[in-house]
């Protein structure tokens, strides 16, 4: 399956229009660095101030819309920051931190499946506990009726970070569990590109946390799952093509900090 060209030309749009508004409303670091300067240019130290701001505003104003456009087409049902409750029951708060801590002293190896049945069974049992609104990046519901909770994140996190990642992931099960105590579902991390390419993407950090076959997608998986095979080369080409485009308009942004 591949993108349509409506998918093509949505895309493609919000790419443009994010990175024009960036332009537009990017002031760089005021901080002198006169060696940098020098010995670079300070076209190019702006330039790559600009990139590192870039990098953290993909995820939600590009890497999800753009999600949200390409599961559009597959999918029944496509919610972006979707919030799916704020309550779980007690002895399933207290089956996770079980989780958690067999997963952290290596006495329990990751699995998805195995977890989601535990929790299932005690979904509705204890008290109600209340707690802050949990906002899902991507929700998507097949055409089986099968719930997927995903979590977008950056390429590289670091080992507290997945075991925070882990908890969510686990959270997110509990909550809808208590509303939906019969739905299928499952919830993943996304890592919208691989850093490692073409090796596989390998974090030592989430090894023992994760189950890496059954909770984390990561670039063409990730993709081609929300929109078949071969989205994720078709959305690759999307973003050549806006770059060719917009290149005279950044060249001119960035030279008028040459020297």
């Amino acid at each position: 399956m591949s993108l349509r060209e409506e998918e093509k030309r949505k895309i493609e749009e919000i790419i443009k229009k994010s990175l024009r508004s960036k332009l537009e409303n990017y002031k760089p670091e005021t901080s002198s660095m006169p060696f940098h300067y020098r010995l670079l240019g300070k076209d190019r130290m702006v330039l790559y101030s600009f990139i590192q701001s870039l990098n953290t505003a993909f995820g939600t104003s590009i890497f999800e819309p753009i999600a949200e456009v390409i599961a559009g087409f597959k999918f029944p049902v496509v919610r972006r920051q979707f919030e799916i409750g704020n309550r779980m029951s007690q002895k399933a708060q207290e089956r996770i931190q079980n989780i958690i801590d067999e997963l952290s002293v290596g006495s329990r190896v990751p699995n998805k499946e195995e977890e989601i049945k535990m929790i299932r069974e005690v979904a509705r049992q204890g008290e109600a506990i209340k707690v802050k609104p949990f906002r899902v990046d991507l929700f998507l519901t097949d055409k089986n009726g099968f719930v997927h909770l995903f979590d977008l994140k950056t390429a590289k996190p670091n080992i507290s970070e997945f075991k925070n990642y882990k908890r969510t992931l686990l959270e997110w099960v509990a909550i809808y569990l208590w509303e939906e105590p019969d739905a299928n579902l499952n919830s993943y991390i996304a890592i919208p590109y691989n850093p490692y390419e073409p090796q596989p993407y390998e974090r030592w950090t989430m090894k023992g946390i994760i189950d890496t076959e059954k909770e984390l997608k990561v670039a063409k998986e990730f993709w081609d799952f929300l929109g078949g095979d071969g989205v994720y080369e078709e959305l690759l080409n999307c973003f050549e093509r806006v770059g060719i485009e917009l290149r005279p308009e950044f060249d001119a942004y960035f030279s008028r900090f040459r020297n």
